[in-house]
């Protein structure tokens, strides 16, 4: 395959799961992302530190009763992981900078994601959902 001609988003792997929002879910996304990464043979940090973030972030201010969350893990062609978190709570999207270096209700989630992820940010949709997503390049990882 020439990779000069592969679309920059064209997933050479991806892993899809739904789960519930709840705690058990979010560490249940945290060991089957550490699985999955195992079997592509990737490094597990800091995409799991990610995944848990995002995860919890889903549960604890994404949940909507009788609803759960989805994570997708996509590696792409030009070497990028993305990790994707949709909730069904659209209207309580995190922004860019947000992220609090003092420790508050809400922890340091969105802070390590910022510090541990080459680019971060959140999709709006399919209504009522949102995705955040983080990416790392796979190349500065090995």
């Amino acid at each position: 395959m020439n990779h000069e001609t592969v679309a920059p988003y064209t997933p050479l792997h991806q892993f899809t799961v739904p789960l519930s929002a709840t705690r058990r879910g979010a560490r249940l996304a945290r060991l089957l992302a550490a699985e999955q990464l195992g079997a592509w043979g990737l490094p597990l940090d800091p995409a799991r530190l990610i995944v848990t973030e995002l995860a919890t972030n889903a549960v604890v201010h994404g949940r909507v009763p009788g609803r759960g969350f989805r994570l997708t893990l996509t590696v792409t062609a030009h070497g990028v992981l993305r990790i994707e978190v949709t909730d069904p709570r659209g209207e309580k999207a995190p922004a860019r900078g947000s992220a609090s270096p003092e420790p508050a209700e809400s922890g340091y989630g969105l802070l390590l994601v910022e510090e541990s992820a080459d680019d971060w940010g959140v999709l709006p949709g399919p209504f009522p959902c949102k995705t955040v997503w983080a990416e790392l390049e796979l190349g500065r990882l090995r």
